[in-house]
């Protein structure tokens, strides 16, 4: 875990650690980086696959190249916002069986937002993060 952030999950609010992320996330002084919202877009123009799953895979992937490029990991994120259309139990726990595979135990604060549309319409999922960086 990043020593810049601090997470809590205090006894007020229900425990979110036991499902992968945290309730609060405290910063430290040092830079934020917001990574825009990643669709199941690949840099190389290969088309958003059909299924829930595979096109989670694509959005990870993609958050781990901003990742990268912000020479930072999963421990560093401080707050994850995921988009879905048709957020249900199911397809919440399909997306969230990849997410929480990318998060290596990292338990950024966490929203899922259930939405109408996103940017393609054959898009189900969108995935934006902040990232404290090392100054």
């Amino acid at each position: 875990m990043s020593a810049l952030i601090d997470r809590m999950n205090p006894a007020a609010l229900p425990d979110a650690g036991n499902v992968g992320y945290s309730q609060i996330s405290i910063t430290h002084p040092a830079p934020l980086a917001f990574v825009s919202g990643q669709v199941a877009w690949s840099a190389d123009g290969t088309p958003a696959p059909e299924s829930l799953a595979e096109q989670t895979a694509v959005v990870v992937a993609n958050l781990q190249g901003a990742l990268d490029a912000l020479q930072a990991s999963p421990d560093d994120i401080v707050q994850m916002r995921i988009y879905m259309t048709a957020l249900r139990p199911e397809t919440q726990e399909i997306a969230m069986t990849e997410i929480m595979r990318f998060l290596d135990g990292a338990k950024p604060s966490l929203t899922g937002i259930g939405v109408a549309a996103l940017a393609g319409p054959d898009l189900q999922i969108e995935v934006e993060m902040v990232v404290q960086i090392a100054a």
